[in-house]
């Protein structure tokens, strides 16, 4: 009894609705289609994925961007063209733009390849590389990063953009699967159906936005009696910690498990850490323990309920008062 009513009492007060929030920005990159059935695919993806963002997810209009083939058209969020020098704009608008707590979600699809042991995304004009990728993510102030390239060839990204703040999701383990790729339609479709949400929590979260993908992913391939081409890779915080197969991996995405479109709560007012450094701090401890909540959930089958659950306890708690701490350093925004 008391376990359950500390448990409880953790819950309500870490999940009460907080005085701040955190931002989203949404940056959908569409490359070259090739044919005109592929551009036109891409094109739908992307204005599913922006539409979703915008009026289901409730991320600010103008923290999103969409930037495809065509020079101009009347999407929502369309910025133009998705050539290298508008992908780095884009980057750079997003660094200037972004806070330390905000949510960045890169997202790219269309086609990729793999030349000179490097993989490539093709847009329009000159590819780019992972190599191109990195400068422009060093550069955004957030340490809640998700990047995610749906293309095939997309594995080698992963080596070089992995590291700490951030999630890297490829549709691929290498630069060598090259054949196209199913993942982006499942991995957009995961925050625009409802099947996603495994926690039933009301959100989808970057892994479990991953998790949907590849499972969907592995049923395609199976319905249409294919041998499976193409398997994802998830990097949490540096380390490779799921690819596609069956079943999730015990220590899957413990940074992904934190990371949603939209605002933290419905009726958070967002705030910024900037010039506080109190509580920047405070924020970054309760990251770390929501953090390490998530990975303890995520080893539950693999533990016995005791243990378990006196951990889960120990957790909550201390998220409660870092939350309830936090509470007491707001400042507008």
């Amino acid at each position: 009894m008391r376990r359950a009513l500390a448990v409880a009492l953790g819950l309500a007060l870490a999940l009460a609705p907080r005085l701040s929030a955190e931002e989203s920005h949404l940056l959908v990159v569409v490359g070259l289609g090739g044919e005109p059935a592929y551009t036109e695919a891409f094109h739908e993806l992307a204005v599913s994925m922006v539409s979703a963002a915008e009026k289901t997810l409730a991320v600010p209009p103008p923290n999103i961007a969409y930037l495809g083939e065509k020079a101009t058209s009347d999407a929502p969020a369309y910025k133009g063209r998705s050539t290298r020098e508008n992908v780095q704009k884009a980057l750079a608008d997003l660094a200037r733009r972004a806070q330390p707590d905000d949510m960045v979600l890169v997202l790219l699809i269309g086609h990729g390849s793999f030349q000179a042991g490097e993989s490539r995304f093709n847009l329009p004009g000159p590819d780019m590389t992972a190599a191109d990728f990195a400068p422009l993510l060093d550069r955004l102030p957030s340490r809640r990063v998700a990047f995610v390239n749906t293309a095939s060839a997309s594995g080698e990204f992963v080596k070089v953009l992995a590291g700490r703040g951030r999630t890297i999701v490829t549709a691929t383990k290498s630069g060598m699967e090259g054949n196209e790729t199913v993942f982006a339609r499942y991995f957009v479709a995961a925050f625009t159906e409802g099947s996603a949400d495994a926690d039933k929590d009301g959100r989808v979260s970057v892994q479990e936005a991953f998790a949907y993908a590849r499972r969907e992913v592995q049923r395609f391939y199976d319905k249409e009696h294919r041998l499976l081409t193409e398997h994802a890779v998830l990097s949490d915080e540096g380390q490779t910690v799921a690819t596609a197969g069956a079943g999730p991996s015990p220590a899957e995405g413990g940074l992904a498990r934190t990371l949603f479109l939209g605002p933290s709560t419905p009726s958070a007012a967002p705030t910024s850490a900037a010039g506080d450094p109190a509580r920047a701090r405070l924020r970054d401890q309760a990251r770390d323990l929501e953090r390490r909540i998530a990975a303890l959930k995520s080893r539950k089958a693999q533990m016995a309920a005791a243990p378990y659950e006196d951990e889960l306890e120990s957790l909550l708690l201390e998220l409660a008062k870092s939350e309830e701490a936090l509470r007491g350093h707001e400042a507008p925004r």
